[in-house]
Formats: C-alpha cells, sequence, structure tokens
C-alpha cells in the first residue's frame, strides 16, 4: 500500500509540475516572439527564425524562475487533494502532513538536482547559440566585442577620426590586458598603424600602456617607435567590458564545477564565477524551501476553501521573497555583506521559517 500511495504522490505531484511549465513555456514563447520579430522585421529572414530563438531561448528563462514554478506546483497539487478529499485518505492511511510534505520536498530537491546537471549544460548552450545568432544579426557593427579560445577581440570605430581599431589581447588579468595588439585602419580598412604592448590598464576609458612599440608608415617606409609608456582613449573599459561577458546563462553548472580554474585562467572575473557558482548551488534549496511554504499555506485545514484566495496570497509570497533575494544579492554586489554570505541568506531566512511553520502543520 505503501508503494502505491507514493507512486500516486510521485506521479500526480510531477504532471502537476509539467503542466505549469508547459503553460510558462506558452506564456513566455508568446511574449518573446513579439520582440524576435521587431529585432528581425528589417532583416530578409523567415518566421522560422525568430520562432527557433525564442524556443532555445525560454527554457533558460524557465531555469530562472523555477523556484516560481515549483512553489505554484506544489500549491496546486496541495489544494487539489485537500479539496478531493485524498490527503484526508492519505492521513487515514497514517500519512501525516509532515511525511506527505518530506515526499514533495525530496522530489523537489532532487528535481533541482537534476536541472543543474542534466538540463543546465542544455539550455546554457543554446543560451551561447541565442547569443551567437543575435550578434551576427546584429545592426551595430562599429562596436563589437568577443572572447573566444584565442583571447579577447575588440572593434570599435572612431568616428571623428574616420578610424577603425582592432583589439586583441591574450586574457584579461585585473584590470590590466595583457599582450595586446592594436591595429588602426582607415575607411577602406587599409593598415595606418599596429601597436603592441606586453600591458594594458583598461580601469578606466584613458588606457595606460606599458612597453610599447608602435609601427607607421612615413613616405611609404614602415618606421618603428618605443615608449615606455603611452596612452589611447577608447569606449571602452574594464567595467563595460566585463559586464558583456555576465551573462549566467551561457556557463553551465558542470562548466563551473569542471572548468573553474580554465575559466579563471582565461580572464573571466572570479567575484563573476563565484557568484553563478554559488546561485547555482542554491537551486535545489529553493525548491524545497518553495515547497514547504507551499505546504504551509495548503495543509494546515482539511477543509475546503476557495482557491483564488491561496492564489493571490501565494502570488504576494512569492514577489516578496524575490525581491529579498534581489535585495541581499545587490548588498553583496556592493560590498555591503559578503557575496556568497548575500547569496545564501535568503534560503537561511527560508529555512528557519519553513522549519517553524511545517512543525506546526504537522500539528493539524
Amino acid at each position: 500500500m505503501n508503494k502505491v500511495i507514493i507512486n500516486y504522490l510521485l506521479k500526480n505531484f510531477l504532471k502537476t509540475f509539467l503542466v505549469i511549465v508547459l503553460i510558462f513555456f506558452c506564456f513566455g514563447v508568446i511574449l518573446n516572439l513579439f520582440e524576435e520579430i521587431e529585432f528581425f522585421k528589417n532583416l530578409n529572414v523567415s518566421i522560422f527564425l525568430p520562432l527557433m530563438l525564442t524556443s532555445i531561448f525560454i527554457p533558460s528563462m524557465i531555469i530562472k524562475i523555477l523556484p516560481f514554478i515549483i512553489f505554484i506546483s506544489s500549491m496546486w497539487f496541495m489544494l487539489r487533494i485537500r479539496n478531493n478529499k485524498d490527503l484526508l485518505t492519505l492521513k487515514i492511511f497514517g500519512y501525516s502532513n509532515i511525511k506527505i510534505f518530506f515526499i514533495l520536498a525530496s522530489v523537489s530537491f532532487i528535481l533541482g538536482w537534476f536541472v543543474l546537471i542534466f538540463a543546465n549544460p542544455i539550455t546554457s548552450a543554446m543560451a551561447k547559440y541565442y547569443e551567437k545568432t543575435k550578434s551576427d544579426y546584429s545592426r551595430d557593427i562599429d562596436h563589437l566585442v568577443t572572447f573566444n579560445k584565442n583571447g579577447l577581440w575588440i572593434k570599435e570605430n572612431i568616428k571623428n577620426q574616420n578610424i577603425n581599431r582592432i583589439i586583441s589581447a591574450s586574457k584579461i588579468d585585473g584590470f590590466n590586458l595583457n599582450d595586446v595588439t592594436i591595429f588602426h585602419l582607415d575607411e577602406q580598412f587599409n593598415l595606418k598603424e599596429k601597436i603592441t604592448s606586453k600591458k594594458v590598464n583598461i580601469k578606466e576609458n584613458n588606457w595606460d600602456m606599458e612597453d610599447v612599440l608602435i609601427y607607421s608608415f612615413e613616405d611609404s617606409i614602415l618606421v618603428s617607435k618605443e615608449f615606455k609608456n603611452y596612452e589611447i582613449l577608447s569606449i571602452y573599459n574594464h567595467d563595460k567590458i566585463t559586464s558583456l561577458f555576465k551573462n549566467f546563462d551561457t556557463l553551465s553548472f558542470l562548466d563551473l564545477i569542471l572548468n573553474y580554474d580554465q575559466l579563471l585562467s582565461s580572464g573571466y572575473n572570479g567575484i563573476f564565477l563565484n557568484q553563478s557558482l554559488h546561485s547555482m548551488l542554491t537551486l535545489p534549496f529553493f525548491l524545497l524551501l518553495m515547497t514547504g511554504l507551499a505546504a504551509i499555506l495548503t495543509m494546515n485545514t482539511l477543509k475546503k476553501s476557495n482557491n483564488f484566495r491561496f492564489i493571490v496570497v501565494g502570488l504576494i509570497l512569492s514577489v516578496l521573497i524575490f525581491y529579498f533575494k534581489d535585495l541581499s544579492l545587490a548588498l553583496g554586489q556592493t560590498d555591503r555583506i559578503p557575496l556568497i554570505l548575500a547569496i545564501w541568506s535568503p534560503i537561511i531566512a527560508l529555512s528557519f521559517f519553513t522549519l517553524v511553520g511545517v512543525l506546526q502543520i504537522n500539528e493539524k
């Protein structure tokens, strides 16, 4: 009998979860499709491309709001078994509120790890393809920044001098670029000047260069000049460049676990990598706690009630939780509190609240 009851709980809970995911996916496709069509409206592409890009973008969004989805799923499932008297039947067979909660919370916790290990690498690959495809069709091609196995590459247009600038660097090391080469090209993309530097400080828009060699043409003769220090003005600085690569969706959980040192040596910011890693690690615990909150709201009585009231309370509670999560993260990013503590603070706070609430519903 226990096996039958557990199978009933698992099957119906996961079925409810998949229905909610499908609903959010459909809403996401409808809303994002208009944005993609607007982006491609002046380009000669078929409707298939915006639809495809929308389809590969939405899964990453689903993972971001997964705690909210699991909360809605848990509330929907628990209200249904309470209103159709299945909860009363389960109690007759010896299943207390806390036992039912542990079964559903365990499923949510395992589901979180499943998403991180199996689903997240797929969605991150899809996000990378999405970003690459959108950049290929971008109309603003005067200024481009890309980072690959060959290092950092930047293209910028200096309009007041009618010069195109192409910059390459082997890696980003703090506020510095190492082994930098800069090409200055005219409007016909003919080489006018080449600048090399061992190290360039890009903290500000005025780049400070060390050990500089400048190659240029004078009367069609290539000449070189050497400078200990040199300065150029760029539209980019360290914050602007690193912000372009702070897309959590393109880094998978397995990448961060297995290739952390490699990503760090490639120039990724250590603070950004730590934030990404710990934010992902909170997901299973967040899902468990959101299931607990749903249980606290719905399992405190066996009486049939109006579902609309629970939906409104659930929405308000979800907004408050996500606001608290964002506020805590903002405090960490501005060094008001340690970043790791800022990421885990909402989990710690919700854990105390959920623990007290679950113990109370167990007495019902």
